[in-house]
């Protein structure tokens, strides 16, 4: 993936245009992380950009991005840019775009994604990235309180990073979230998901769990039973989703919800009963059951040893109910029927 990336980058210092690997692919690549998700910098315009590469697509000219497909890897391509006047604590006013690397830098947010890397592998590294990733620390670029201001989201981009990197925030950047917190909540509920699920989905999740808790984020991003999940065994942030009690605006899709909603049912009910297990099924029992502490492979044997895992199974029909009881049809057939499954469920039947 990477030597794609750098004969992209070949392709467009070949036309004499400026062009540099950015942020979190050049830092994870420092860490001996592996990362499918690529920035370029660049001095070339959008159309300049389109004009260059024929499979491109542009999602917005204001914002200056360009989306480049090779060889089935997807790269966005961003024109080096100043910008101003933040509207809402999220997007910028004015975009201006620039022919210099250096100020483009200036206006990230964090210094360990600072990092750049030209078109022979060598790392740039203006900012002192290589020192923040060496001590293991967050620090934004430029005073935290107004980055902050300028772009709440990245608060929440903080304590992700923190997370998932099992980095520390710097003294500033401690200060700057407890005097700007409140404006995470002018955030659209999707970015909030998006940054949570990063989170919650981190095997090192009760780290960031308990920096929301410390902050009082919890609050502000309508997340309720916050404390209840830490140190549960989760194996998605779906998981997570079903323990909480959240604003009904965090948008889920309908899978998602279905899945979070019987876990959450589940949690209640004993995992390794044969009505739960037929009901919910394995990998939602496997889930409330974990949480709880249970045994999975003692909950995944009782579930392979079930008589019957659906009703299809089951060997008889509403017909043959009407004729043995020589009834009409009526709501007796869905009792008796219910009350079939039990018995058999249960291996009385």
């Amino acid at each position: 993936m990477l030597d794609i990336a750098l004969k992209l980058l070949k392709e467009m210092t070949k036309h004499s245009y400026k062009a540099y690997i950015v942020g979190g692919f050049v830092r994870d690549h420092v860490l001996g992380i592996e990362s499918n998700d690529i920035d370029i910098t660049t001095n070339a315009t959008p159309k300049e950009i389109k004009e260059l590469f024929e499979d491109s697509c542009l999602p917005n000219d204001d914002y200056g991005s360009v989306i480049v497909l090779k060889k089935g890897v997807r790269f966005d391509i961003t024109t080096f840019r100043e910008e101003k006047d933040y509207e809402d604590h999220r997007k910028p006013g004015v975009i201006q775009y620039i022919d210099d690397l250096y100020p483009d830098l200036l206006r990230r947010d964090f210094v360990i994604n600072t990092l750049c890397m030209d078109d022979n592998g060598n790392i740039i590294d203006y900012l002192g990235a290589q020192e923040d990733i060496d001590k293991g620390i967050i620090r934004t670029v430029g005073d935290a309180r107004n980055k902050f201001t300028e772009d709440s989201l990245r608060i929440l981009r903080a304590i992700r990073f923190a997370t998932i990197l099992d980095f520390e925030l710097s003294e500033e950047v401690i200060e700057a979230i407890r005097e700007t917190k409140e404006f995470v909540k002018d955030l659209s509920y999707t970015r909030k998901k998006e940054e949570l699920d990063k989170i919650f989905n981190s095997p090192n999740r009760d780290k960031g769990i308990q920096l929301l808790l410390d902050f009082k984020l919890d609050e502000e991003l309508e997340l309720y039973n916050l404390d209840k999940v830490l140190g549960l065994d989760v194996a998605s942030s779906i998981d997570i989703w079903s323990v909480l009690d959240v604003s009904p605006k965090y948008p889920f899709h309908k899978s998602e919800l279905e899945l979070k909603n019987n876990i959450h049912k589940a949690m209640d009910l004993n995992n390794l009963d044969p009505m739960a297990l037929y009901t919910y099924g394995l990998y939602v029992n496997s889930c409330a059951g974990r949480m709880k502490g249970l045994d999975v492979k003692n909950i995944t044997e009782r579930y392979i040893n079930l008589p019957i895992h659906s009703k299809e199974e089951v060997d008889i029909s509403a017909e043959t109910i009407m004729r043995l009881l020589d009834k009409e049809p009526g709501k007796y057939l869905k009792d008796i029927y219910d009350d079939v499954l039990r018995e058999i469920l249960y291996s009385r039947l």
